[in-house]
């Protein structure tokens, strides 16, 4: 299914709006394409660097939103996903819409703990926005073992997908 949602969005994108193919990332309700935009100039002033990043994020933003709503409801309708949009320039990647899905989870009284410590200290407004912190520190520290991670979710993916279709009997 990703092969076919990536060949999909590859071939239905304008040509021109990124500089290579869009990087698209799925899950089971969302998927994220993420197009490249060409870099700011090298000779750049780091002071206007950031300002020129956001600057182009948003005019690709602005001037291609009607297309991407289209082609957003087309995939939508194809694959049953919610699609979102973001580009990467310069290194920093701005994403224009993202699903927030709520998670139902289980916690002890100490994991809990440490939640309300950081609503208290007004690291996060709620437990939700405290949660949601904490999974992305560990997304950021750990990079290396989820990309090895899903590396290897892919392969057994592509081996189950050989394999035979126990669906069709």
């Amino acid at each position: 299914m990703e092969s076919e949602i990536r060949g999909w969005f590859t071939g239905r994108l304008p040509e021109g709006w990124f500089s290579g193919p869009p990087e698209i990332v799925l899950d089971r309700e969302e998927i994220a394409v993420v197009g490249t935009l060409p870099d700011p100039p090298a000779e750049t002033p780091e002071s206007e660097r950031a300002a020129l990043i956001d600057g182009l994020a948003r005019r690709f933003r602005e001037e291609t939103r009607e297309r991407r709503i289209e082609i957003a409801r087309e995939a939508e309708h194809k694959f049953r996903q919610k699609v979102s949009w973001g580009v990467t320039c310069g290194g920093e990647t701005v994403m224009f819409t993202t699903l927030s899905v709520p998670v139902m989870t289980r916690l002890r009284q100490s994991e809990r703990q440490v939640l309300d410590t950081l609503v208290a200290a007004g690291v996060a407004r709620s437990r939700s926005d405290a949660l949601a912190w904490c999974v992305r520190l560990v997304g950021k520290h750990t990079d290396t073992w989820l990309a090895d991670l899903r590396d290897a979710l892919q392969h057994v993916d592509r081996v189950r997908s050989e394999g035979p279709d126990l669906n069709s009997q």
